[in-house]
């Protein structure tokens, strides 16, 4: 089963040769991150904006990865699952290798980007207001990408802890990570943006 996504073509109206994949949180859907795709200045990058795979109950459109007030998770299971296959088949479809392709999100969105990300040959991670599940999938620490993790030391819906619990986490695997704390809540600001250009730029020329 595949992904209903949103596409945002390369400004320069070439071919991509670079993708960028962008999860929402909890409760939003594709629409709720497209926005930002100019705001990055990367004029050469396919943008991919999936929905998540379940309704969310709350909101009309809502789209959640799985429910975050259920035990266990409930869902994550198969949302990893149809992640990590939409991912794998993006090659075929966009001509832009796993190695080139960034994947990113926000809050839930960020927690599945380190969970699926870490186990896929991709160029890089960027987790915003995002944290680790407690029960991550298992990965190889030889082929680890390297991740962004930004996070609002106001943060009242993921708890800064989380952040750096992350942060610690991930270091100890191993990973070469670039960790950034902001005077700011549970939010996307321009700043963070100026942060996720310059390691994308850093990462993929």
């Amino acid at each position: 089963m595949s992904l209903q996504f949103i596409s945002v073509p390369p400004a320069t109206s070439q071919s991509p040769t670079k993708l960028i994949v962008c999860l929402h949180g909890f409760g939003a859907n594709a629409q709720d991150l497209a926005s930002f795709a100019p705001l990055l200045n990367l004029p050469e990058y396919q943008f991919l904006f999936p929905d998540a795979p379940f309704a969310y109950p709350n909101q009309p459109g809502g789209r959640m990865w799985y429910d975050l007030n259920s035990k266990e998770y409930q869902g994550l299971i198969s949302s990893r699952q149809q992640l990590r296959s939409w991912l794998k088949s993006l090659e075929s479809t966009t001509g832009v290798p796993l190695s080139r392709t960034i994947l990113s999100g926000f809050s839930q969105g960020g927690a599945m980007t380190l969970d699926v990300g870490l186990t896929l040959p991709l160029a890089g991670l960027i987790s915003l207001s995002g944290y680790l599940h407690s029960k991550p999938e298992p990965v190889a620490r030889e082929s680890l990408p390297p991740v962004l993790l930004v996070h609002g030391k106001q943060d009242q819906v993921v708890p800064l802890a989380a952040a750096r619990q992350a942060k610690e986490t991930l270091t100890a695997l191993g990973v070469k990570l670039k960790y950034q704390e902001f005077d700011m809540g549970h939010e996307i600001r321009p700043s963070v943006l100026t942060l996720m250009r310059s390691f994308v730029l850093d990462i993929i020329n």
